[in-house]
């Protein structure tokens, strides 16, 4: 089934991208700055949503395809590497962190294909500890994409120690993945 609501979903992501960003070429006297925030958070919130909600309707629906299985994914990476560069550029996140998450992201996709490829997929599955690293992950974007105090809370001083986290979650899970497929790596 190629073309069902769950594919759907995630193309949406995918072409959410392009707008995600694009809103902060606006000229300030056309979109202020809280307003592109605004704008950026609520598309990247709607984004991880609907990430979760098309797994879901895939397995609830029966709607589970190959094409999805390999498009989820590379939307989601697309997604937060879109997200971590936009940050880097309005200084709210260094090189080196987001550098760590998106080539985690490279390095763990590349080994979960070359798994697949001989044979032992299951080894290098999605773990516990990679599911915390996203929730803490997403969570600092969104924080650092709405930037601006929410009341008495400073979101952005949440959103950098969430994204320390995240990219301390991101080696251990790293770690943890190697480790997992190190047998398979030694015996070639």
């Amino acid at each position: 089934m190629f073309w069902n609501v769950p594919n759907t979903l995630t193309v949406m992501r995918i072409l959410s991208i392009p707008v995600f960003v694009g809103i902060f070429y606006f000229p300030e006297s056309t979109l202020p700055l809280h307003d592109k925030n605004v704008l950026a958070t609520f598309i990247f919130a709607f984004a991880a949503i609907t990430d979760w909600f098309d797994g879901y309707l895939a397995r609830v629906l029966n709607q589970t395809s190959a094409f999805g299985a390999f498009l989820d994914p590379v939307a989601d990476k697309l997604m937060v590497a879109a997200a971590l560069i936009l940050l880097i550029e309005l200084d709210r996140v260094g090189a080196v962190v987001a550098l760590i998450i998106i080539g985690r992201e490279i390095a763990i996709s590349a080994l979960r294909e070359w798994m697949a490829g001989v044979g032992e997929k299951g080894s290098v599955a999605v773990a516990y500890i990679g599911k915390i690293k996203t929730a803490a992950q997403m969570a600092a974007i969104l924080f650092l994409l709405y930037n601006d105090p929410l009341g008495p809370m400073d979101v952005r001083f949440l959103g950098d120690v969430l994204i320390y986290i995240a990219a301390f979650l991101t080696l251990l899970s790293m770690a943890y993945y190697l480790k997992a497929a190190w047998p398979r790596m030694k015996a070639g």
